[in-house]
């Protein structure tokens, strides 16, 4: 079983965070770990960051501006290249300091950032300057994006995404993203697969709110695309696609579907912690071959009597004139944090190209729990 990654910070890590601000200036390290290791072991990961961050601020000068040169004259030799951007987890509670107690001085923070993301990402340090000074900081970013250094470019882009996962959100970027699109102009050609990513996560970010900004600009990029570049924007658009976006489903090639459903069918119960097997047959009343995204989505109960609707991923393929296609898929009722599984009604909804064409519902029973007086039925 892998480790937490809360474990990231713990005595030994934080003991070489310590020396290496004691090697940059003044540090009383003793005191410092007492401090550090003081309650730390309830505490989950990024509250550790936080956590860590406050005891900095209590270590380090009163000055802020003296306690950032402090801080950055213990970092470490830039990072080399993307694939080693987790090795720079120390670097995290410094990026928490400047965030945390430097929003005040955005002309000493956003220079620090500047060295803080060339060692770990600091793109939920920079998200408090983009909500004060967003002018400012956009600006700075436009600069950024023509930098050197790929982990400063990622930046631009994976610091200003309005929905940003674990980060605050922009939502005057959500409210309008105009400001964003010649940032990610410029990086949509990035030599690093790295950052085009990034474009594409943010341009992902932008659809949910935003869905036919994103299908426009991505019309426009891909005339004349490099592979690189119809990458980047099939990334961009999986969730529209997910959703069955008419506009991002014809800029990848899958038009209104012309199949026959001949069967979609699966178990009609189930228990918690056991699969389901859904089978489908279809055939093509399409007189040329066709591209198929086939998925499905998923109605199950939710809290307060609510219905939750999800799309899972089944197959994307391509079909001939006249062929038939049977495919088989299992979907597990396993529980998992994220997603509570609850007895009830289920529903599978055949997706193909975005449009709803079967249904198939499924009754999940509690699992049988074994006690010594013979089964009884609980929760996993």
């Amino acid at each position: 079983m892998a480790e937490p990654f809360k474990n990231m910070f713990r005595e030994e890590t934080i003991g070489m965070l310590a020396e290496a601000m004691n090697a940059a200036g003044p540090l009383d390290i003793n005191a410092f770990m007492a401090d550090a290791l003081n309650g730390l072991g309830v505490l989950e990961l990024k509250d550790r960051v936080r956590h860590l961050s406050a005891v900095l601020r209590h270590h380090l000068d009163s000055d802020y501006s003296v306690a950032i040169a402090h801080i950055l004259r213990a970092l470490p030799p830039p990072l080399a290249n993307a694939r080693t951007v987790t090795s720079g987890f120390v670097i995290w509670p410094l990026c928490q300091f400047v965030e945390d107690h430097g929003v005040d001085d955005p002309d000493i923070s956003l220079p620090a950032l500047y060295e803080l993301t060339r060692r770990f990402s600091a793109e939920f340090a920079i998200r408090p300057f983009l909500l004060e000074y967003p002018d400012h900081t956009l600006a700075l970013l436009e600069d950024w994006a023509d930098d050197q250094d790929q982990h400063v470019r990622r930046l631009v882009s994976e610091g200003s995404r309005p929905r940003l996962p674990w980060g605050r959100r922009l939502h005057f970027l959500i409210e309008d993203p105009s400001p964003l699109l010649p940032l990610l102009e410029k990086l949509r050609n990035d030599p690093e697969e790295y950052v085009r990513r990034s474009v594409a996560n943010n341009l992902n970010d932008i659809a949910k709110d935003n869905p036919d900004v994103v299908v426009n600009l991505c019309r426009r990029w891909l005339k004349g695309a490099s592979q690189d570049r119809k990458r980047l924007v099939r990334h961009a658009l999986r969730s529209l696609i997910k959703q069955g976006h008419p506009g991002a489903l014809e800029l990848l090639g899958f038009g209104p579907p012309e199949v026959e459903i001949i069967d979609f069918s699966g178990p009609d119960k189930a228990v918690i912690g056991t699969t389901a097997q859904l089978e489908l047959s279809l055939r093509s009343t399409c007189n040329q071959q066709q591209n198929l995204v086939i998925d499905y989505a998923l109605h199950s109960p939710g809290a307060n009597g609510r219905s939750n609707r999800k799309v899972f991923k089944w197959r994307t393929t391509k079909v001939e004139a006249g062929a038939e296609l049977k495919i088989r898929h299992t979907h597990s009722f396993r529980p998992v944090s994220t997603r509570p599984t609850r007895p009830g009604a289920y529903l599978f909804e055949l997706l193909i190209n975005g449009q709803s064409l079967g249904r198939h519902g499924l009754t999940l029973g509690k699992r049988t729990v074994m006690s010594p007086r013979g089964p009884m039925p609980g929760n996993p």
